[in-house]
């Protein structure tokens, strides 16, 4: 008897962190993320459900986007409350400019929730009690200053409902 591959499931699209801003900001979600809910590193959501028929095209159309490609400029620019957590905004034209691509081409596939205002951030806490999340923001805010951020790549993966699988990654150059 043969394993037969898994069903067929729908992909997420992440912008990966450099090296550096990575470590800073997963080490702030595992301090501060529910460690039972934190089932994926750092990231910055892109799209949130693409169809998985979209698989080969996606892969296409992400190293073309980042092959040759110097990194978009980004910035952390402030704390999101997300009322049951919080997180950092990022602002990045240039990104903002190769996700309206990707929507354009995908429109008529794209759910609802990629079809609404994009709003790029990562987020560093998520699914507590309020008094947590307003305890975590407290502590944020007064030390914060926007800072740069480097944005190394592009990722899709699989999501099945726990961790997600790696389905391709795409670095800048």
């Amino acid at each position: 008897m043969t394993a037969s591959a898994p069903p067929p499931a729908p992909l997420i699209v992440t912008a990966l962190f450099g090296a550096e801003d990575f470590a800073f900001l997963d080490g702030l979600r595992r301090r501060h993320y529910p460690a039972e809910r934190n089932q994926v590193p750092a990231h910055c959501t892109l799209f949130h459900h693409l169809s998985p028929q979209l698989a080969g095209e996606l892969k296409q159309r992400l190293s073309a986007a980042t092959r040759g490609q110097r990194a978009p400029s980004a910035a952390m620019a402030g704390v999101i409350d997300l009322g049951a957590g919080a997180a950092f905004r990022i602002v990045s034209e240039e990104l903002e400019a190769l996700r309206a691509d990707l929507a354009e081409a995908f429109a008529p596939m794209l759910m609802p929730l990629d079809r609404a205002g994009w709003r790029p951030h990562v987020t560093i806490q998520n699914k507590v009690e309020r008094r947590d999340a307003k305890a975590l923001l407290d502590a944020l805010r007064p030390g914060f200053a926007p800072r740069p951020l480097r944005i190394a790549g592009l990722a899709s993966w699989w999501y099945r409902g726990g961790p997600w699988e790696a389905h391709s990654r795409h670095m800048f150059a």
